[in-house]
């Protein structure tokens, strides 16, 4: 069993369809909900998705311990893994989280222009970072420039990056390249996509509601 048949496997391989290729490496993307709708679990599969890759994947909390974000990882790779069967499935997924590195910031002195520093600094350490998510962003804390920084990072360095945020605002809406809003219908939560290469898309996809995985059923 290769990573690439868990990658074929992915969830995100339904994003990508309905999007034609979904965010592209260089882009920034933003994944938008209320509470309690599934951002955490849409942004790590999009993490999981680079690391089944192979390639390294920095995640980026501001209101999680680490412990809580492994788990997050370990539950979203055992859902995608019981999809191909995966008799080594610890093994795997070790070797799959070992090019995962997690940073926390505190919500009190954090600033977007630090987590690009500290990208950078990981670059600067041999890190070839290839894929970023950053969970939960608090926009009313971030000005333009920080938003712009980390857009400026990602086409530099060809990094594909997925943010989360509660909201945002319409005046930030323009630094993002895909803008995907969860959101609750009578058949569950669905995955609406408000821009992704220039234009909307009526996806049809929702979140699986026992295992939150982005789903077309």
């Amino acid at each position: 069993m290769e990573k690439k048949d868990l990658f074929d496997k992915s969830p995100v391989r339904l994003f990508d369809a309905a999007t034609e290729g979904g965010l592209k490496a260089g882009e920034l993307g933003l994944v938008t909900s209320k509470k309690g709708l599934g951002k955490t679990s849409v942004l790590v599969q999009f993490g999981m998705d680079t690391l089944l890759q192979d390639k390294q994947l920095v995640h980026v909390t501001f209101d999680l311990h680490s412990s809580n974000v492994i788990s997050w990882y370990d539950s979203i790779f055992t859902e995608i893994a019981k999809k191909k069967n995966v008799g080594n499935a610890a093994e795997m997924k070790n070797s799959v989280v070992s090019k995962r590195t997690i940073l926390n910031f505190s919500l009190d002195n954090f600033t977007l222009t630090k987590v690009v520093n500290t990208l950078n600094a990981l670059k600067a350490g041999g890190i070839a970072v290839s894929g970023v998510v950053m969970d939960g962003i608090d926009f009313s804390k971030v000005s333009e420039d920080d938003v712009k920084a980390v857009a400026a990072y990602a086409k530099s360095e060809n990094v594909v990056i997925w943010a989360s945020a509660d909201s945002v605002p319409a005046n930030l809406e323009g630094n993002f390249a895909a803008i995907v809003n969860l959101e609750q219908k009578n058949d569950g939560v669905a995955v609406e996509v408000a821009k992704i290469n220039g234009k909307a898309v009526e996806t049809g996809l929702k979140l699986d509601s026992k295992t939150l995985l982005i789903s077309n059923k």
